[in-house]
């Protein structure tokens, strides 16, 4: 969904007969720019590696934000025992134990409401299992993005499409603006006052 609507253009210094090409193609740009497919609450699924005795992760796609009435962004959450180097169990038995029972390499379900979140730094918070055995590994669904598009996204698309009809390039008369040709532009199109407002929103460690 385009991140203007045409009763916004004149609050964010847009012509009233801007067309709607325009703003879809700034709308795609600022997804590309941050690495999402969109800013709006959606669900996303990612596996992530644990440091050793670290109970704690950072998901790439923010704010975490629930959906409807859930409680919290997580969806659903498995983590997987890593087999530990000698020393790393504070009571060896323990890894005995878990080995006996085949628990190291195998994922088992969490309690998605016994997880800690942020929902601006998108870290979460493990909680210990019964044996004490730290995780190595988890595959998280969750829900992150922007329950309603602030000022500052908007701000953005507008600021990108002023920019795109003040180069020559892209300010012809035509009845469609290609969005492979506004991605060619990209670099002078969001500009360091576009990225300082979307710096929120670019997906973490996936570039």
């Amino acid at each position: 969904m385009a991140y203007l609507q045409p009763a916004d253009y004149p609050n964010y210094g847009l012509p009233a007969g801007t067309t709607a090409d325009w703003i879809t193609a700034a709308t795609a740009l600022i997804n590309s720019y941050c690495r999402r497919p969109d800013l709006n609450v959606i669900q996303y699924t990612e596996r992530l590696r644990l440091s050793s005795g670290s109970q704690t992760a950072r998901l790439s796609y923010l704010p975490l934000a629930a959906l409807g009435t859930a409680a919290t962004p997580i969806v659903s959450i498995e983590g997987r025992y890593g087999r530990p180097r000698r020393g790393e169990v504070p009571f060896e038995p323990l890894l005995e134990v878990a080995t006996a029972f085949s628990l190291p390499g195998q994922w088992t379900a969490i309690d998605a409401n016994t997880v800690d979140w942020d929902a601006n730094t998108g870290e979460i918070t493990l909680p210990w299992n019964l044996l004490g055995l730290p995780y190595n590994e988890v595959a998280v669904t969750y829900t992150a993005g922007l329950a309603a598009i602030g000022d500052d996204v908007k701000t953005a698309c507008a600021q990108i499409v002023r920019n795109a009809q003040s180069t020559p390039a892209l300010n012809a008369s035509r009845a469609r603006i290609d969005t492979m040709q506004m991605q060619y532009f990209s670099s002078s199109l969001v500009d360091e006052t576009v990225q300082a407002w979307l710096r929120p929103y670019v997906a973490n460690r996936l570039g």
